[in-house]
């Protein structure tokens, strides 16, 4: 009963989880937050073509400062955690009530 308890307190993330489903997350909400710099990195890009690499460096700085910000947050990486955490759950109970529901008619 103990592991059950431990388990809903601190859940066990698997490698994939952990190196991949998060990161993933955290790289799409901090696109969102740095909306402005991605924005104008964009656009510099296409303003300059091939001299992208020369003429957009303060740009793509901007954009890498704003991003390692919050990639580097350990506070960011925990509510990126929580919010894959919330979803999984959510899909597992899902799919929990089907297979019940199958297992409670046999």
């Amino acid at each position: 009963m103990e592991s059950v308890c431990s388990t809903a307190e601190e859940p066990k993330l698997r490698h994939v989880e952990k190196d991949i489903l998060i990161p993933k997350i955290m790289k799409d909400k901090a696109k969102e937050l740095c909306s402005e710099q991605v924005k104008d990195f964009t656009k510099c890009c296409k303003d300059t073509g091939f001299l992208m690499v020369i003429k957009c460096q303060k740009e793509n700085k901007l954009l890498k400062e704003c991003l390692t910000g919050y990639y580097r947050d350990p506070a960011f990486y925990e509510e990126c955690k929580a919010e894959y955490l919330k979803t999984r759950e959510e899909h597992r109970a899902a799919q929990g009530v089907p297979h019940q529901k199958h297992s409670t008619s046999t």
